[in-house]
């Protein structure tokens, strides 16, 4: 397989980034190869809401894999089989989300781009393909969700000083979103400890 395009996001590094798509209101572009601009291919997908994004955890090969993860749902110390989790440490590093498609933009540069909304990816993030979302199909209310069920992120309540608001624009609603998600280990417990994350250009301490 090759990929189809990269993603633009505000997520320069892993740290920081939400754990599933849909947890936080990220903004994202993405950017076709050159030989899948065609407008062709992306006749009717403007008829859909949502798409399914197949990509590629780039920044978590490794050259062997363990049967078992450490999920962080799970404080991160209680061990999984990889195949029950959606680690990024699997046997082919492949990652899937479900995303909002806002619209789809003709542009001199690079031909067809999908502007989308809720992504987990990093900046850059290798795209091997996309399928529209199919609610009678893709969603499974009667599901059983095994060692998750029950359980949710952790949500913080974010204060910002209004003159930082200020200074992160447009981009501050969405980091508001990452960090009531908690991006620190759960493993970690050490309130004296400050963690830095990158968003939109900028160092969030």
């Amino acid at each position: 397989m090759k990929p189809i395009a990269h993603i633009c996001t505000d997520f320069p590094t892993k740290f920081g980034i939400p754990r599933q798509s849909g947890f936080a209101e990220t903004q994202g572009i993405i950017i076709f190869e050159k030989e899948y601009r065609t407008p062709e291919a992306f006749r009717g997908l403007e008829e859909f809401s949502h798409i399914w994004l197949l990509w590629e955890f780039s920044e978590a090969k490794r050259d062997k894999w363990q049967p078992t993860v450490r999920p962080p749902l799970l404080g991160g110390n209680k061990r999984m089989g990889v195949f029950a989790t959606r680690s990024p440490f699997r046997p082919n590093p492949i990652g899937l989300s479900c995303v909002r498609l806002d619209k789809i933009e003709s542009t001199s540069k690079y031909g067809t781009v999908l502007y989308i909304e809720g992504a987990d990816l990093m900046d850059g993030t290798p795209i091997y393909d996309i399928k529209p979302y199919i609610r009678y199909s893709d969603s499974r209310p009667d599901s059983v969700c095994g060692y998750v069920e029950g359980l949710s992120e952790r949500k913080l309540k974010v204060d910002c000083p209004g003159e930082f608001a200020v200074k992160m624009g447009e981009s501050m609603a969405a980091l508001a979103d990452v960090l009531s998600l908690d991006p620190r280990p759960p493993y970690q417990n050490d309130p004296h400890r400050e963690y830095g994350l990158s968003f939109a250009g900028h160092n969030v301490r």
